[in-house]
């Protein structure tokens, strides 16, 4: 996790300063910590290596991965936390998803831990609560007004690992109409 990070941080160097910028400090023991007693959950290995390099970006400072912002410990919690009171409330009975295989069709389900959002309520988020077909610790894709549910990588390292090789090989740049990182295609169409 650590050289994966320390070459994506040049490439930010080198083409969105202000995104190496936006990044957060290491996460504490602490924070992890208390994010997990929050959440009831053990958060995968590689996830909480990656915390313990970056607690996320500052907030609205431009989306990290894929156009969305990477979460801190903090943010986490409050969006799992609007999620989780939805659940309890009742707005979701009746729902099922769209689910890829390994996915549970559960609208949400409180064993999916967010750690991007795009500020309209969707998210990539670890699946803590995988169908029996799925991987503990899977990433997950969360529509917050659409049923599709999409199995990105099996693991938080292996979705990492990807998308930085996609921002190597130019697949995915830095788009000041959209102060983010995205897709080559979509910069482009902007």
């Amino acid at each position: 996790m650590h050289g994966l990070w320390t070459r994506f941080e040049i490439w930010l160097s080198e083409h969105w300063p202000d995104g190496l910028a936006s990044l957060n400090p290491p996460a504490t023991d602490e924070q992890i910590a208390g994010l997990q007693k929050a959440l009831g959950v053990t958060l995968p290995d590689d996830y909480v290596a990656c915390l313990k390099i970056h607690n996320g970006q500052a907030s609205n400072s431009g989306g990290m991965f894929d156009g969305y912002e990477f979460l801190s410990t903090d943010e986490i919690l409050a969006q799992w936390t609007v999620w989780k009171e939805l659940l309890d409330g009742g707005d979701f009975a009746g729902y099922k998803s769209d689910p890829a295989n390994g996915i549970r069709g559960d609208w949400w389900n409180a064993g999916w831990i967010p750690f991007t959002h795009n500020g309209c309520g969707d998210h990539f988020c670890l699946d803590l609560a995988p169908d029996t077909a799925g991987s503990q610790g899977q990433v997950i894709t969360m529509w917050h007004d659409w049923g599709e549910r999409e199995r990105l990588s099996p693991s938080f390292g292996a979705w990492f690992t990807s998308y930085t090789k996609r921002v190597f090989s130019g697949d995915v740049v830095y788009s000041d109409e959209y102060d983010s990182l995205v897709n080559r295609e979509d910069a482009e169409l902007s």
